[in-house]
């Protein structure tokens, strides 16, 4: 689903930003491309294309850019297009009504 400032599948969220933070580490690729957020009981992926893009770390926060349009791939969500630009990775969360708790959604 693409949102007015980003992409959002399933409990994954890319917010396009205007640039990247100065000097973030650049992050290896899993041999089935970068992968977004995976599932602990399925093993289920959001997943990106290796040659559309390229994967940062900055203070505990991850960094996309998307080159050229790149794949976004999950088994239980339709495949998405990203448009090239950078974005900042985050995960949907929700709040507990009862606890007022906030917690992460679980894809």
């Amino acid at each position: 689903m693409k949102a007015e400032k980003g992409y959002q599948q399933g409990d994954v969220i890319l917010r396009r930003k205007r640039s990247m933070p100065k000097d973030p580490k650049r992050l290896s690729p899993a041999v089935r491309g970068y992968i977004l957020a995976e599932g602990e009981a399925t093993g289920h992926a959001h997943v990106l294309d290796v040659e559309a893009c390229e994967m940062y770390e900055k203070d505990g926060i991850i960094w996309v850019k998307v080159i050229v349009p790149a794949k976004l791939r999950h088994e239980e969500h339709h495949e998405q297009v990203i448009a090239p630009g950078v974005y900042q990775l985050g995960r949907v969360t929700e709040v507990d009504p009862f606890t007022e708790e906030t917690r992460r959604v679980q894809d």
